[in-house]
Parts: structure tokens; C-alpha cells; sequence
């Protein structure tokens, strides 16, 4: 499975094609899937975690929520389906505010005794306040919601850039879902 990364997407506003969300914002919104399957190389029990190889050989290990009942199905050489799916949406609310981060998670697995797998689903939002601009440069100062600031370079692609002004929030919505399931042989 290809290794997926929209973070750096993020940080460097590079989206692809800006569109409009309102007449008031300008924002982008990217989404990237993979599907593969997983092979597990070692399963600790009492730990909780499987050691887990990709289809590219890359091998990680993982640890199982106490609300997964069937581990115990779990062997190595056991065969996982899997599809991972992220989104990222940017936009720019006008009317300000203080910087703000939200987060939220969701969990949906097999019953016991049920063929294993399950839905995990996490949702991001975080806002930053635009403390900085240099049009020309096309940079941007971004304070977020501890008061850490970074300088971001905005992709040329991100149009209506010179509409973007000093106070307005940079919002970030950030999902990331993950399915699996044991493929039965």
C-alpha cells in the first residue's frame, strides 16, 4: 500500500484547484484513498499489538483497541483488506476570531466472534489567525491556538491570494478513515 501524505499539502497551502466555498471564502479541498491488502507477521496477545507487512514490504506494528473482541481469530499469516482515506479542506473565514482546534473519533468494530475488522474515523479542524502576509513572496504568518507561529509559502495555484488579509482564520479540516477486514481463506 502507497504511503499517503496530504499533511505537507497542508502546511504548504499547495492544494489543488482552489474552489469557493462562499462569496466570503476562498478555500481548496483534497482527498486521497488507497486500498491493499496486509499480511500480519507477529501477534502479541498480551500486549495488545500486531506486526503488520504492506504490500511494498514496509512493516509496522500496531496496537489493538481493548474494544476489538476478536484478536484472539488474529494469526500470523492472517490477511487484512484494507482502505485508508484522507481529506483535507482549507478555506479562510473572513470575519476572524480567536484560533481554535477541535478533534473527534469514531470506532465501529465487529461483534464478537464476528469476522475481524472495523471503522476508525478521526476528524481534525483547526484554526489560525493570518498575523502576516507578503503578497509578493505569497507568504503568510499563521498564529494557531497554543500561540505557535509558522511562515508558510502559498502555492501560486491558490488563487484570490490577494483577498486574504491580516486577521482573517485559516480553517483546516482534516479526516482520515481506516477499514479493515480479515480476509477469510
Amino acid at each position: 500500500m502507497r504511503k499517503l501524505s496530504l499533511a505537507l499539502a497542508v502546511v504548504s497551502l499547495g492544494l489543488a484547484a482552489p474552489v469557493g466555498y462562499a462569496d466570503e471564502q476562498i478555500g481548496a479541498v483534497v482527498t486521497d484513498e488507497a486500498e491493499g491488502v496486509i499480511t500480519v507477521r507477529a501477534v502479541n496477545y498480551q500486549a495488545r499489538t500486531v506486526t503488520v507487512q504492506g504490500e511494498d514490504g514496509q512493516i509496522a506494528t500496531m496496537k489493538v483497541p481493548p474494544e476489538a473482541q476478536n484478536l484472539d481469530q488474529v494469526y500470523a499469516g492472517s490477511k487484512f483488506r484494507v482502505r485508508y482515506l484522507q481529506s483535507v479542506a482549507v478555506y479562510i473565514n473572513p470575519k476572524g476570531g480567536a484560533p481554535s482546534a477541535n478533534v473527534g473519533a469514531a470506532m465501529e468494530l465487529a461483534p464478537k466472534g464476528a469476522t475481524p475488522g472495523g471503522v476508525i474515523t478521526e476528524v481534525k479542524q483547526v484554526e489560525a489567525r493570518v498575523d502576516a502576509i507578503d503578497y509578493n513572496a505569497r507568504t503568510v504568518v499563521l498564529t494557531g491556538p497554543e500561540g505557535n507561529s509558522v511562515t508558510i509559502k502559498v502555492d501560486p495555484r491558490v488563487e484570490r491570494f490577494n483577498q486574504v488579509k491580516v486577521g482573517d482564520l485559516v480553517v483546516v479540516g482534516y479526516t482520515q478513515a481506516l477499514a479493515m477486514k480479515m480476509i477469510k481463506e
